[in-house]
């Protein structure tokens, strides 16, 4: 063991964690997947702030839960380390870089249009968010994945979602199932871990280890779930009661904070089950955006740190562009408000979620008639953040689908990144610069400089 593994951590004060909070925003790239991953290894692996066994549990609960399991998850750590602002700051923080970043982005969307160079920024990228997918799954498997049966749980969750195109929901209700008979039949293989001491041999003691008691602050009460419950809905309540005062029931704004809790509400397995429904809505109900608007803004979603589901802001943002709720000399504003009530709507629920049910859940740490259940939907978690590395290779490298042409130079870029990640242990920042600027020189400097010397 490291010597430096074998001291206890020291604690780590509210000033801290904020910095670390908030350099987590800005590199929070490869979406839930990647953004758990660098989480696992800074937070278990580095820092050890928490323990791998306490980071799988409160991550279980967060994949149960609609709405981005990463943000969540940095909101559970945070309000288990400082009690509730620690976890409304770590909230918070995971998501306003690129909030900013992508309302900066929308307005040169728009006031600028398409842009060649970008556009071969992005190319690049996109490759390279498949290898951080593939790689992630890779680390998360190789922890939770301990035995056969949570082998043989995430082959079956990745044929059914694959294969059988089966609601994410469901493989959770059925990993669930499953768990749970299978934490009475043979309890030793639904263990977190898989029962042979890894976590205190590879990383040592953590602050929040796996025998550190429940904090006095995250013990449940059930004064303290009704407070958090009755802030929640002033909160949702007195936001859409302005909205609703000021602009009406169909004035966009409101609109878009009512269909956007609806949204909130349907994201279970992370933004790309609930992309169809905010097309459908946004685009073909709504008319907010068009359809191509909508695909350029989920790649811009893929290339901006914080959750993918943040393309609800470029979305709120041209919704309000071409909406004009503030008159037509106002579209910048206009624009700007509709990004800011959409993200507030969406990521409302996801903070009541964790601070009104934390204490459920740490209540369950260590009893097997609830972890056996969680630890078989990590498994199946697992499947599916398979799928997902799966289906950015479909669409990156065959962009025409397999009846086309295969993009050899996209998938240059793919293994290149897979690469770096697995062999050079390169991180995620580097290597989505790196791909990103490879994109631009394939598609852009080497057909100039053909052209140039020919």
């Amino acid at each position: 063991m490291n010597k430096s593994h074998s001291q206890s951590p020291q604690p780590v004060t509210l000033r801290q964690a904020f910095w670390y909070w908030l350099k987590l925003g800005f590199i929070s790239f490869g979406g839930p997947a990647g953004q758990i991953s660098i989480m696992h290894q800074d937070l278990v692996e580095q820092k050890r702030w928490i323990s791998e066994k306490r980071f799988l549990h409160a991550l279980n609960y967060c994949m149960l839960l609609p709405g981005p399991e990463a943000q969540q998850l940095a909101t559970y750590i945070g309000w288990l380390m400082h009690r509730t602002w620690g976890g409304i700051i770590a909230g918070l923080l995971f998501i306003l870089p690129s909030l900013f970043l992508l309302i900066l982005l929308s307005w040169v969307y728009i006031r600028f249009g398409q842009v060649p160079e970008v556009a071969g920024v992005l190319y690049g990228i996109k490759p390279a968010v498949t290898a951080i997918v593939l790689f992630a799954a890779h680390r998360i498997g190789s922890r939770a994945l301990k035995n056969g049966v949570l082998w043989t749980l995430a082959v079956l969750a990745f044929l059914a979602i694959f294969v059988l195109q089966a609601p994410f929901p469901l493989i959770v209700l059925f990993a669930a199932l499953l768990g749970a008979i299978g934490g009475r039949i043979a309890p030793q293989k639904f263990t977190v871990g898989g029962g042979h001491g890894a976590t205190k041999h590879s990383f040592g003691s953590a602050l929040i280890d796996d025998d550190t008691p429940i904090p006095e602050h995250a013990r449940f009460r059930w004064s303290h779930l009704l407070k958090i419950v009755g802030a929640g809905l002033l909160l949702w309540g007195g936001m859409m009661g302005y909205l609703c005062g000021q602009y009406g029931w169909n004035g966009a704004l409101t609109q878009m904070g009512w269909f956007f809790t609806k949204a909130a509400l349907l994201t279970f397995g992370g933004a790309y089950a609930v992309l169809p429904y905010v097309y459908q809505g946004a685009v073909e109900h709504y008319h907010w955006l068009s359809a191509t608007q909508m695909i350029d803004g989920l790649a811009l979603g893929e290339s901006t740190p914080g959750p993918l589901i943040m393309i609800v802001t470029f979305v709120g943002f041209l919704g309000g562009w071409s909406q004009l709720p503030f008159g037509p000399d106002s579209a910048l504003m206009a624009a700007i408000a509709a990004a800011l009530v959409v993200t507030y709507f969406t990521f409302l629920p996801s903070f009541l979620f964790i601070l009104a049910g934390g204490p459920l859940v740490e209540s369950t740490h260590g009893n097997l008639k609830f972890t056996a259940p969680l630890s078989a939907i990590t498994a199946a978690v697992v499947g599916v953040i398979l799928n997902l590395a799966v289906f950015f290779a479909w669409h990156v490298f065959w962009p025409q689908g397999f009846s086309g042409h295969f993009d050899g130079i996209a998938a240059l870029i793919g293994a290149g990144a897979l690469l770096a990640l697995f062999r050079y242990k390169a991180g995620v920042i580097p290597v989505i610069a790196a791909s990103g600027a490879a994109g631009w020189l394939f598609l852009f400097l080497v057909p100039w400089l053909v052209k140039s010397f020919s």
